[in-house]
């Protein structure tokens, strides 16, 4: 079995040269994608596919925590017509960084973080928006889920303006455990939800914080809202009983702001 080093981190603002969303199929190809240090943003395989080049995929996967999905050969056919060999990926325009890497890059600047997290937003032209928002106001990064999060496509960052290129965003496998470790950091959790008295005034947000926002059809998960130290809804007076999520988010982010500009 061929050992394949370990994938480099991309550190904090040193970002590799852009690129657009970009397709790869072929089981080899993708595989030479992910050791040259390309950002998988998804990856599908053909449901039951074996074989000694799809084991030593698998293992690729695994080594460098890599997420896949296993679907009907049909979706890859509707994805290309060509030989995909049963895997198709997408490389993101983006390289992801990690929170255990930015929270102390951010103490060290001598900086109060104010970090954003997303759960469940699956909506490309919401995720670009509210980066867009998170941008302009100085948040220091995005917190996404590796799984049930709206992919960073060409779409994303063209509704974005160019945001994500210039926000960090933190692709985390278990979104509870990184907001524990938010947590552990000294950051306290702001739930904005729709399961509570307070209002967004109420919390303290000059203190190191990460505001939550949740998808608009389920909101934030309960694990989550359960350690949270803060919850607090947006005041809503007219018939209609909720915000777009992006806009949601750019109202709690500028109630910080306020706060933090006094």
């Amino acid at each position: 079995m061929q050992i394949y080093p370990k994938k480099i981190s991309m550190q904090y603002g040193n970002r590799e040269k852009r690129e657009s969303n970009q397709m790869v199929f072929g089981i080899r190809a993708i595989m030479e994608a992910i050791v040259s240090g390309k950002e998988i943003e998804s990856l599908y395989i053909q449901r039951g596919l074996s074989g000694g080049l799809m084991q030593e995929l698998k293992v690729l996967l695994h080594q460098y925590q890599i997420p896949s999905q296993q679907v009907p050969v049909e979706k890859l056919d509707r994805l290309t017509p060509k030989n995909h060999q049963g895997a198709v990926a997408f490389i993101s325009p983006i390289i992801y960084q990690k929170v255990e890497d930015i929270i102390p890059q951010i103490f060290e600047r001598g900086e109060v973080p104010l970090l954003l997290v997303l759960d469940g937003v699956t909506d490309v032209r919401n995720m670009g928006a509210i980066a867009r928002t998170a941008e302009c106001a100085g948040v220091h990064a995005i917190v996404v889920p590796s799984k049930g999060s709206a992919q960073i496509n060409p779409d994303a960052i063209k509704t974005s303006a160019g945001a994500l290129y210039k926000i960090p965003v933190c692709r985390q496998d278990n979104l509870l455990l990184a907001c524990r470790f938010l947590q552990e950091s000294g950051l306290q959790l702001v739930s904005c939800t729709e399961k509570t008295n307070d209002f967004i005034y109420q919390p303290d947000y000059t203190a190191p914080t990460a505001i939550i926002m949740g998808a608009e059809d389920e909101g934030i998960r309960n694990e989550i809202i359960r350690i949270s130290d803060h919850l607090a809804k947006i005041p809503m007076y007219g018939e209609i009983e909720s915000l777009n999520v992006s806009v949601s988010a750019g109202v709690i982010i500028y109630e910080a702001v306020r706060q933090r500009s006094l």
